[in-house]
């Protein structure tokens, strides 16, 4: 894979998704408490919170303790969040996945 050409898809593309998912939720980025994104790469993580202007204290990475897990990246990441304590019943959770060939996708939870 160019690494340089998927870093740029995800920048573009996973931001877009994200605000798109959100618009169907009928909600505002401000009204999220998490961003928790496919840990693949803390630039990616760092420059799609970036881009969405959200405050990288809000943003879940366990990127450091555990490397990429492919698609078990964002379940293995919110069960630590949920299990510390960091997120708590009511909460709402933006959500992205990306990987093979291009593809991607989102999803806002409100963790119950």
């Amino acid at each position: 894979m160019n690494g340089k050409e998927v870093f740029r898809f995800a920048v573009r593309s996973v931001p877009q998704s994200i605000e798109y998912a959100l618009e169907k939720a009928g909600l505002v980025s401000s009204s999220v408490d998490w961003l928790l994104l496919h840990q693949a790469n803390q630039r990616i993580i760092d420059a799609v919170a970036t881009r969405l202007e959200f405050p990288q204290e809000k943003v879940i990475s366990n990127l450091a303790n555990y490397g990429n897990t492919s698609a078990a990246s964002i379940p293995l990441a919110l069960d630590e969040a949920v299990r510390s304590g960091k997120v708590k019943p009511g909460h709402t959770i933006a959500t992205a996945g990306f990987g093979a060939d291009l593809t991607w996708g989102s999803a806002i939870i409100r963790w119950g």
